[in-house]
């Protein structure tokens, strides 16, 4: 126990002996059958989490695996949007149910859940948290090869409450080509150090425009400093996505899933989910 320990364990990251004694994570559905869950986590909002989050799940699931996206944004949810869903969730007394995609994704969000998508969603933190928790425990996933968890920007009640309950396999951080990318990945790493959660890859969002007549890629929100971020931290996976105005369409009209990404499909390779998780 530290000498600054005020006994919250839950909102703690340090590895105490009196930690090791109890464990926060939650147990899945007895129904639910997840092999692999991924976290995508941004130190700030606005960079592309959730986009990266469905381009990362339809590519997954173009390769065989049996994916589904537990949307933690309980405040932003876009999920929903990018693939066009209307629909709403189910349930019954066993527990809710996700709702797929049009080509098979399972997906829980609290838009899912309101009965108009544009309600906003006024909750305290630990209301918050204890919805994250109840997609993961009460929302029967049946057989998932892999799960990505979209969570809220920052290092809040919501990521923590992930980190801690949600057995994540590891994480892949998003960020964009600005100034403070460096202290925000940072933000991001020690965050996944302290609750020892391995971070997979580094994405690096809007990281230029190509132009359609010459081809030359202008650096818009400045130069990429992102190689020496992630080596600074050891991290070797490292992806870049470009503007692309035909991808911001497809998200906008729910078309996501009709999307082909190079960056993305090179990345699930890399994350061992190109042919199905074993």
């Amino acid at each position: 126990m530290t000498k600054t320990c005020n006994g919250e364990c839950s909102a703690c990251g340090v590895d105490c002996e009196e930690r090791k004694e109890s464990s926060f994570v939650e147990k899945p559905h007895e129904l639910s059958s997840i092999k692999r869950v991924i976290g995508v986590v941004s130190g700030k909002g606005g960079v592309g989490k959730s986009l990266v989050t469905s381009m990362l799940a339809v590519a997954a699931q173009r390769r065989g695996n049996r994916v589904a996206i537990l949307d933690a944004d309980i405040t932003g949810p876009s999920i929903p949007q990018a693939f066009g869903i209307k629909e709403k969730a189910s349930g019954n007394e066993m527990g809710m149910f996700p709702v797929k995609s049009k080509n098979g994704i399972s997906i829980m969000s609290v838009n899912l859940l309101l009965e108009n998508e544009t309600d906003p969603v006024i909750w305290r933190g630990p209301i918050l948290a204890g919805t994250v928790k109840q997609f993961w425990t009460d929302v029967i996933w049946n057989d998932v090869d892999c799960m990505f968890v979209d969570l809220p920007p920052g290092t809040g009640d919501v990521p923590l409450t992930v980190f801690q309950s949600i057995p994540l396999d590891g994480i892949v951080i998003v960020t964009t080509p600005q100034e403070l990318v460096g202290m925000i990945v940072d933000k991001a790493v020690t965050m996944a150090n302290m609750m020892k959660i391995p971070v997979l890859a580094v994405i690096e969002n809007m990281s230029g425009f190509k132009c359609p007549g010459c081809g030359e890629i202008h650096n818009i929100f400045g130069e990429s400093r992102i190689e020496a971020v992630a080596a600074k931290h050891g991290i070797e996976t490292v992806s870049r996505i470009l503007i692309n105005p035909k991808l911001a369409a497809a998200v906008d009209s729910g078309e996501i899933e009709s999307f082909e990404e190079e960056v993305i499909n090179d990345l699930i390779n890399s994350l061992g989910l190109g042919k199905g998780v074993k």
